[in-house]
This record gives C-alpha cells, sequence and structure tokens, in this order.
C-alpha cells in the first residue's frame, strides 16, 4: 500500500509558508488583515516567552522603555506616548511598581498627580530588554537582506499610517449591512 506523503513532506517550505491560524471563509476578503493578526499574536507570543525571563510582560517593556528615555512621565502621559487607555495603564504600572521597576511620587507642578518614574532596578533591566529587542528583530526578519528589512519596515509604516488616518475620520454612516 502506498504512502501518501504531506505538502510539507513534498515540500520542505510548505510548512513555514502555512498560515499558523487557519484562515475562515469569512476573513477571504481581508487575507492582509488576517495575516496581520497572526502575525500580531505570533510576535506578542515569542516577546511574552522573552520577556518572561526577565519578569516583564509584553507591554511593559514599552511602558519603561519610555521611562528610560523621557524620565518621571504623569500617567496620563504614558496613556498618550503608548494610545492605550487609562485602565491597562494603571494596570501596568502597578504591577511593575510591584515589581521594583517603576515608583510613584508627588507631581512638583500639579498637586491631584503623581509622575511614574524608573528605579535603579529598572535601569538594571535596561540591557536586557534592549537585548531582548534585538533577538525579537532576529527571529522576526531572520532570513531578510537589508533592502527587505527595509522595504518591510515601509510596508508596516504605510499599513499603519491607513490606519490612523482611518481612525481619524469620523464614522460613515451605517448602511445595515
Amino acid at each position: 500500500m502506498a504512502e501518501s506523503t504531506s505538502e510539507a513532506e513534498r515540500d520542505p517550505g510548505a510548512r513555514e509558508r502555512e498560515a499558523t491560524v487557519p484562515v475562515p471563509g469569512a476573513a477571504a476578503g481581508g487575507p492582509i488583515s488576517h495575516a496581520i493578526f497572526r502575525l500580531a499574536r505570533l510576535h506578542r507570543m515569542f516577546a511574552g516567552q522573552l520577556l518572561r525571563r526577565i519578569g516583564l510582560h509584553p507591554g511593559q517593556e514599552l511602558v519603561m522603555m519610555h521611562l528610560w528615555e523621557l524620565g518621571p512621565q504623569r500617567q496620563i502621559d504614558l496613556v498618550r506616548l503608548l494610545d492605550s487607555d487609562a485602565a491597562t495603564m494603571t494596570r501596568t504600572v502597578r504591577r511593575l511598581e510591584q515589581a521594583g521597576f517603576v515608583r510613584r511620587r508627588p507631581s512638583p507642578t500639579d498637586k491631584r498627580a503623581s509622575l511614574i518614574e524608573p528605579t535603579a532596578a529598572s535601569y538594571a533591566l535596561r540591557r536586557e530588554v534592549e537585548r531582548i529587542w534585538i533577538q525579537l528583530e532576529d527571529i522576526s526578519a531572520t532570513g531578510f537582506s537589508d533592502d527587505e528589512r527595509a522595504d518591510a519596515l515601509a510596508v508596516l509604516e504605510r499599513l499603519e499610517q491607513n490606519l490612523v488616518r482611518a481612525d481619524a475620520r469620523p464614522p460613515e454612516p451605517d448602511t445595515g449591512h
């Protein structure tokens, strides 16, 4: 009896081209959107694995990056910088505070606000975060030439600009479809 061979066995590159999440028929009209969804999910998963080793969760490193770069910030300013929402930022800052990576101190200019500032312990973490981001970039762009990396970045930036522009437009009336 002849054994059947899968496409991956016949074509070793086929497994690399397969979607990690099946594309449902309802998504057939949005192949780029579905690919973005799959890519974002995988990227976050790998980031989570790498960051977990140093005691962070995805997104927390972005808060730390801004604090290291800009110094103490009001929480509302972090919300704006990261295009987040207040509840998510509150949880993120609380967790970073419990881990000893940030502390709150009263704002010298606004008695109602406090500033979130990185601690000395967080500065020791900075090199690890930078190393993880380099590793994540290498994982994501393995096999890309310098030109392909530049092209990929340009396409991603254009997709982002399209979505930012669409978000700025007034909503279209619902046609009932």
